[in-house]
C-alpha cells in the first residue's frame, strides 16, 4: 500500500495512473492500426478476386495477376500495373518495363484512390494507354 500526503495522491500513484493511461492510449491505437491493415488487407484480396475473375480476358492481354500482401499487381512484358492499399486509400501506378533494367520498372503514372472500385476503374485506364 502506498502512503499518501496530506495533499492525497504521491508521486508512485500519479506515476501508475499515468503509466496506465499511456498504456490504454498504445493499446487503442494498436488495435485502430490492425483494424486498418485488416481493411487494408481485405481490399487488396477484393480486387485480387475482381481482376482474377476473367482469366481468358487476362491471357488474351498477355497479363498476369499477382498479389503480395497489401499490393496487387498485373503485370506484362512491357509494363506493370500496380495497386498498394495503406490507411484506407489506394496508390495505382503505370510503370514501363521496356525503358529500365529487369525487375526495376519505375513508375510513369501515380493516382491514389479511395475504393476497389476506383482502383479498377483507373487500373482499366492505364491499360487502355498501355494497348492502344
Amino acid at each position: 500500500m502506498t502512503s499518501r500526503s496530506k495533499k492525497g495522491l504521491t508521486l508512485k500513484d500519479a506515476f501508475e495512473v499515468e503509466h496506465a493511461r499511456r498504456e490504454m492510449e498504445r493499446r487503442k491505437r494498436d488495435d485502430a492500426e490492425r483494424q486498418q491493415q485488416e481493411e487494408d488487407l481485405a481490399r487488396a484480396e477484393e480486387l485480387h478476386e475482381a481482376l482474377i475473375a476473367d482469366g481468358k480476358f487476362l491471357a488474351d492481354k498477355g497479363l498476369v495477376v499477382d498479389r503480395r500482401r497489401y499490393t496487387v499487381s498485373l503485370d506484362h512484358a512491357d509494363y506493370r500495373l500496380a495497386v498498394y492499399f495503406e490507411a484506407g486509400k489506394a496508390s495505382v501506378t503505370a510503370a514501363d518495363k521496356r525503358s529500365t533494367p529487369a525487375g526495376s520498372a519505375a513508375p510513369r503514372k501515380q493516382e491514389t484512390v479511395e475504393s476497389v472500385a476506383d482502383a479498377l476503374r483507373v487500373m482499366a485506364q492505364y491499360l487502355a494507354d498501355e494497348t492502344r
